[in-house]
């Protein structure tokens, strides 16, 4: 009787450690994902407000950030982002640019809107930075 008690015992005490298993895999996962949601946020954020020129090429689905000593590029795909030399493995709904608060596709950029798809729980970026008279003159 012991014996029986004692491997039923131990029977549930692996299938709940099959279940937390499962979800500890499922928590760093979305942990993972939120890290590198995080990670492309920063990067946007830092270079939007450090470089004062910010145009996009359609044509090559580009987002090319400048200054007088230096540039960045952001090529955007389908299912990553490709900075430089950084890629972020982040799968996008929808992509839209602005320029002093309208639509924007080849014009200047000063705001991009990033939505991403299911698997990242459709969670939405929205990166600015405020205009000086610079911007304006061409």
């Amino acid at each position: 009787m012991v014996l029986i008690l004692t491997s039923i015992v131990v029977g549930l005490a692996f299938s709940v450690l099959g279940l937390v298993q499962k979800q500890m895999l499922a928590i760093q996962s979305n942990y993972n994902k939120s890290l590198e949601l995080q990670k492309l946020e920063t990067s946007l954020w830092l270079d939007f407000n450090r470089y004062s020129s910010i145009h996009y090429n359609t044509i090559e689905n580009q987002l090319v950030l400048k200054h007088e000593l230096d540039s960045v590029s952001y090529t955007f795909s389908r299912d990553y982002i490709i900075k430089t030399q950084d890629t972020f493995q982040i799968p996008l709904e929808t992509k839209l640019l602005y320029f002093n608060g309208v639509l924007s596709e080849t014009k200047k950029v000063d705001a991009i809107k990033l939505r991403t798809t299911k698997v990242y729980q459709n969670r939405e970026l929205f990166i600015f930075k405020k205009n000086d008279a610079s911007t304006f003159m061409d």
